[in-house]
Formats: structure tokens, sequence, C-alpha cells
């Protein structure tokens, strides 16, 4: 699912509708979904999504009786989404969550946070607090090598460890290095200056 397409609040339980209340082809389910065509047949041959309840979208308002009456007139027409009040305060509140790291996985935090210090020494700490989900507190020890635990503390990729995605690492590491050409070229400039 591509996070700038707009898709049902529950893609499985709206296509477990769909199959069920409409004529719509496999494909207009699946794009309205965000679903792969695949898992939309699976879901009508009953192999996918067994014990799903399915779901409205029209009671609940991401999609309009109109719309739905156009696209099964003509089957190449695709489905689009109503984006109400409610849909967006939803979808706006599951981001702001914070990330939830099992208990087995939060002994490696302080070996993620030292890969992060030696491989990317740019990143600042605020970044690393949000990327890794540590505190301020461990990431300045590990910095300054006064963490409790720091003789058996080792790098390891945090990606490798499941503590974050390589998606959210390029983009922090991406940022960074942006950052610091920025700031680069603005000391560069200011030593110009007062030549």
């Amino acid at each position: 699912m591509s996070k700038k397409t707009k898709y049902p609040l529950m893609p499985k339980a709206t296509a477990v509708w769909m199959i069920d209340n409409t004529i719509l082809t496999f494909d207009q389910i699946a794009v309205f979904c965000g679903l792969h065509p695949l898992e939309v047949k699976g879901i009508a041959d009953g192999e996918v999504a067994t014990g799903i309840f399915g779901v409205d979208p029209i009671v609940s308002g991401q999609l309009s009786k109109e719309e739905l009456e156009r696209c099964s007139k003509n089957p190449k027409a695709t489905l689009q989404i109503h984006l109400s009040a409610a849909y967006e305060g939803v979808m706006k509140g599951a981001k702001k969550r914070a990330k939830y790291t099992p208990i087995a996985r939060r002994q490696d935090k302080p070996d993620a946070i030292f890969w992060l210090l030696k491989n990317f020494p740019e990143i600042n700490d605020a970044t690393i607090i949000k990327l890794i989900g540590t505190t301020k507190l461990t990431v300045a020890s590990l910095r300054d090598r006064s963490h409790w635990n720091i003789e058996n503390i080792r790098q390891r990729d945090p990606v490798l460890l499941g503590i974050c995605s390589q998606v959210d690492l390029d983009r922090v590491v991406e940022q960074a290095k942006l950052e610091a050409k920025t700031e680069a070229k603005n000391e560069a400039k200011t030593e110009e200056k007062k030549s």
C-alpha cells in the first residue's frame, strides 16, 4: 500500500463486503482496497480473510452509493474514496501513536544506538530518539561511553534487529546528510562574510 494513496480504513473487511454485495470486478475491489487482485480472489474463494466480517463502506461514509453504481455499470472505472472528517481524524491519530517495542527487543536498543552513532555521526540525538524509541539519557551515555553496560554493547544494525525499517533509516540518513550540507554551506558563507 502506498502511503499517499487513500484506502478504506479496514480494507479486507471492505473487500469482503464488496465481494458479497456488489458486482464489481476483482480488479476494481483490489484497487479501491489497496489489495492484490489475487488476494481479492482468495477472499472470494474463502481462502483469505476467513472469519472477517464485511464492513459497508457506504454506511461508514467512505464511498457514496452513486459512485458504487457508476463503477458497477463500467468494469473499467475505478472507485473514488470519499474522505470524510472522521476518516481523516482516524488516519491522523494512527500516525501519532508511539511505536511498541517487544520486551525481547528492548535490550537491543543500545546496540542499535551505538551502531547509528558510529556509522552516522551526523544524525542528531533527537532523531535517534524518535527512530529507535529511546531516551535522551541513553543516547548521551552511549555517545560519551558512560553507559552502565558499555563493555557488553556491540554495534548492530537496527534494521536487522527489527527496531526500525530500512525506509525510515534511509529517510533519516538522507535528512541528516542534507542538514549537514546546508549547515556547511551556511558556515562557508559566514566565513566569507567575515573575511
